[in-house]
């Protein structure tokens, strides 16, 4: 594995840089604390015995014996004599110089070895305690190692608690209600990885708070309309009036009734969907073309299947692939063209086919078509066309829910133009692919 890529590793863990932190500064504490120790062990430990030296004769007698006097001093014997006399005897080895080496009385035990003018041995001999060898140095090393430690610590743990202290700050300004909050992401351990899964859960609430608030207000706007027309019929209902218009009154209330119904159920369906964790129902296998079937002669639009496709199965929510076509025929029938056979849906036509790995259902009109600059836009809740609300109706809910829908399944859905005219919205399905459910 490459310096750099082992490196990058070991720096997204941020147990391992403390882990090799700690490590480190107790082992270069260990051998400082062990280097003085074995110095002042050694410094204190009794010198070595003086190795003696010995002369002996033919015969094996030991003649004379002496000690060195120092490292590289000249072995000095006196050899007796017959005669009664001593001789004096220097041995040396080759290149040491006895003139180099002071001389002087014997001390402590070790012949040759003389003291300087100030009484003290000389300083090639001599073992001065240095500081920190002694007692009281001994702890003074130990506090400037200690100080040494913390010094150089300080600046990765404060470093480390200020990335902490940031998150935790930007964590309480979000609980007190400020979603927009984000924390900075630094460096490439847990602490980064938690500020950005933070980032992520908020902005991910932020836009569904948003979507709810939305969701709200465009509800409440738009169920003032029916309940409004529904006082207005009672009221009418209430004065005098004949049997006709009491009829109109009464078929009026019951529209404006339904409508609101229809309005509150895609309001809550939606709100489903919005929330990824809500059970919409149990996956099963769909026969597209039955369902397609079946819309197409409630509505009276045209169906066109491949010749030879009976069955066409994708794994879905029967319910929810339902409300998907119907919302796909519907809103054709009702924005697609003016005249009233297209009302009726005679120029509404769906095919289906599959089409490699997924499954099209696709809706087309021969109505104005839309506007490449709204062809995005028309899947957002309550968006409608400019001038369609007063002209045709609806609460801009439908194509959402299709979008919605269709990306519960593992889908998508896109508008285009449909060839010689009008609009033409697209679904793509997988076959063989387990929904999003």
């Amino acid at each position: 594995m490459p310096i750099r890529s082992l490196s990058r590793h070991w720096s997204r863990h941020l147990y391992l840089r403390i882990w090799l932190a700690v490590v480190g500064v107790v082992t270069l504490l260990m051998l400082v604390v062990g280097w003085a120790w074995r110095a002042t062990v050694e410094h204190h430990a009794a010198p070595p015995a003086p190795r003696e030296w010995v002369v002996l004769n033919a015969q094996g007698d030991v003649l004379a014996s002496t000690t060195r006097a120092g490292p590289g001093a000249p072995l000095v014997f006196e050899v007796p004599l017959p005669d009664g006399q001593t001789l004096p005897l220097q041995v040396q080895r080759s290149g040491e110089r006895s003139a180099d080496r002071p001389r002087g009385p014997a001390m402590h035990g070790m012949p040759g070895v003389g003291l300087g003018p100030d009484g003290r041995l000389p300083p090639h001999l001599r073992k001065d305690m240095p500081w920190w060898a002694k007692p009281s140095g001994f702890f003074w090393l130990l506090g400037l190692i200690g100080l040494a430690v913390a010094l150089g610590l300080y600046p990765v743990v404060r470093r480390l608690t200020q990335r902490l202290e940031g998150l935790q700050r930007g964590v309480q300004r979000w609980g007190e209600g400020d979603l927009s909050v984000r924390v900075p992401v630094q460096g490439d351990d847990e602490v980064a990885d938690l500020s950005e899964r933070f980032n992520a859960a908020a902005e991910r609430i932020e836009g569904l708070m948003a979507s709810q608030k939305s969701l709200l207000a465009n509800a409440s706007h738009e169920l003032r309309s029916p309940l409004a027309r529904i006082r207005m019929g009672l009221e009418l209902m209430n004065g005098p009036a004949d049997a006709d218009a009491l009829a109109r009154s009464r078929a009026e209330i019951l529209r404006n009734m339904a409508e609101l119904d229809q309005l509150i159920d895609e309001i809550l369906l939606a709100s489903r969907l919005d929330a990824q964790e809500a059970d919409i129902g149990t996956v099963e296998a769909v026969d597209l073309v039955g369902l397609c079937a079946e819309e197409c002669a409630r509505l009276g639009a045209r169906f066109d299947v491949p010749e030879g496709l009976a069955q066409l199965d994708v794994p879905g929510v029967p319910k929810l692939l339902r409300r998907l076509v119907r919302n796909l025929l519907e809103n054709a029938r009702r924005y697609g063209a003016g005249s009233q056979d297209a009302k009726q849906g005679s120029g509404i036509v769906l095919s289906l086919q599959a089409q490699g790995p997924e499954v099209l259902i696709a809706v087309g009109d021969r109505g104005p078509g839309v506007p490449v600059a709204y062809r995005e836009r028309i899947f957002e809740p309550f968006f409608r066309l400019p001038g369609a609300s007063e002209r045709v109706g609806g609460v801009g809910l439908g194509l959402s829910l299709v979008k919605s829908i269709a990306e519960r399944h593992g889908g998508r859905v896109r508008c285009t133009d449909r060839p010689g005219g009008g609009a033409c919205f697209v679904v793509s399905l997988p076959p063989n692919k387990t929904a999003n459910t």
